[in-house]
């Protein structure tokens, strides 16, 4: 057993080689690696119901039981692998832990985000046997790879900051490191363990050995994605204040207009888009997207005069159309993996399959109301599931903004008729543009159908701090 170390956590990510590292690491006598061990969506790896006796419902309810029973009980000195998104309360538990050994795993972002695609493609995302290697390639999207970098940016910049803080170190691993049996060893110098590896093992075999331009479909847009990124940060205003990601990429600009729209999810932003598109007599298709901090200060410096905006949605219709688009449907952009973890480990009364003609109304009240709830419970930290976009509160979605720059109005939905003319002339737009107030039908049922004072009491008490910042009363 190690000396300076009770147990040990793995920050990793998907596709960075850390099922490689656990499979040296349980090579090594003395250690275990207990796989992913809070991952919302399973316990350890797909399949297992239990750690050591602790099921998932154990661990849901107290994470640090199963942390002290890894401790305890493991062969040796035992530990897990973590993902940003994993369970959140575990982050604090051991990057607070001086007991804990920290090993930050990391790889290229645009290796990694190549291999998740093609693994995607291939759905194999484990390789044992070459002879069953599926080949496919990649198809390389500038909006969401900027997004994958900048969640994986504000991981590590978090970690960084919290061990400084703490005054804590950790074991480094690139990539291309998990092939040294030296750099192994080391690791098991650091966690202060007797335990040496002769040879690395070769039960898993690398799924994409080829040059990176190979494994992708439009490498056109691969070398145009890369010219928009500022790899070294240059062009940013220094500031000493705690470093946090703003969700850059999700910003919208008119077509020609000096007009900025900040969206929160899961609010009007389909009828919002298209004001902002008819502003300027074009299509959505021609609004401006994608921009990181660099295309948007730019964007901001070519367009004085600018006006940035957001808007508020009740939350009761917000929560409904998050429960409706995410969770209760199953079709493209819902939420499959949480969707299934709602529905077989929290219970959530909706079927397997998405509802068809036989979902009445009082099935929809109850399922929803059972949504809000877990909502509560979610943005509690009292759950093992991220606190997703489409249903964080308001008030930490503006504040969110608020790291790069705060929204010049805040607009409600319910006001857009009369605040967006203005909004407009106060951004010198001459043109005017009437709102188009027809919205999307609605998936299952209209909220006028299903609410209900149950329903407003359930989202009343998710998202007690919004009614009291935005002062909303009830939505109906």
């Amino acid at each position: 057993m190690s000396e300076h170390f009770d147990y040990f956590i793995v920050f990793a990510e998907m596709r960075t080689g850390s099922n490689f590292l656990e499979a040296n690491l349980n090579a090594m006598d003395g250690v275990t690696c207990h796989g992913e061990a809070f991952n919302p969506h399973f316990i350890g790896f797909p399949n297992k119901t239990e750690i050591l006796g602790v099921t998932r419902e154990m661990r849901e309810s107290s994470p640090v039981q199963l942390i002290e029973t890894i401790k305890k009980f493991s062969d040796g000195l035992g530990g897990f692998r973590y993902f940003h998104d994993h369970d959140p309360r575990v982050m604090d538990i051991a990057l607070d832990d001086p007991r804990c050994a920290k090993i930050i795993l990391t790889r290229n972002p645009l290796e990694s985000y190549v291999s998740w695609k093609i693994a995607q493609e291939t759905g194999q995302w484990k390789l044992t046997n070459v002879k069953r290697r599926r080949e496919a390639k990649a198809t390389f999207s500038a909006a969401e790879f900027e997004t994958h970098v900048e969640e994986l940016q504000e991981f590590q910049v978090t970690l960084l900051n919290r061990l400084q803080a703490t005054g804590q170190t950790a074991f480094y691993v690139a990539y291309e490191d998990l092939q040294s049996v030296e750099v192994m060893n080391g690791l098991a110098t650091y966690l202060d363990i007797e335990a040496r590896l002769d040879s690395l093992d070769d039960s898993l075999k690398p799924q994409n050995p080829v040059a990176l331009e190979e494994k992708v479909e439009n490498r056109g847009d691969l070398e145009r994605g890369l010219a928009r990124l500022d790899r070294f940060n240059l062009s940013r205003t220094p500031n000493f204040e705690p470093r946090r990601g703003p969700v850059v990429p999700s910003y919208i600009a008119a077509a020609k207009s000096p007009l900025l729209y900040l969206p929160i999810r899961s609010g009007p932003e389909a009828l919002v888009q298209s004001w902002l598109a008819s502003l300027d007599g074009t299509t959505v298709d021609g609004l401006q997207t994608g921009f990181n901090q660099k295309t948007l200060r730019q964007w901001k410096r070519d367009h004085l005069g600018h006006r940035t905006f957001t808007v508020l949605r009740h939350p009761v219709a917000r929560l409904h159309d998050a429960f409706c688009t995410k969770i209760l449907t199953t079709g493209a952009g819902s939420f499959s993996k949480i969707r299934n973890t709602l529905r077989r480990f929290h219970k959530l009364p909706i079927p397997g399959q998405e509802p068809g003609g036989n979902w009445h109304i009082a099935a929809h009240q109850e399922a929803f109301i059972a949504f809000a709830q877990f909502v509560k419970m979610n943005l509690s930290g009292q759950t093992s599931i991220r606190v997703d976009a489409h249903w964080c509160s308001q008030s930490q979605a503006i504040s969110n903004m608020g790291e790069f720059a705060l929204p010049d109005m805040v607009l409600r939905e319910d006001q857009l008729p009369e605040m967006l003319p203005m909004l407009a002339k106060s951004a010198g737009c001459e043109q005017e543009s009437d709102l188009d107030l027809v919205e999307d039908q609605p998936l299952f049922f209209d909220l006028a159908d299903v609410y209900n004072d149950d329903i407003e009491k359930a989202v009343h008490d998710a998202y007690q701090r919004d009614y009291l910042m935005f002062g909303f009363s009830r939505w109906a």
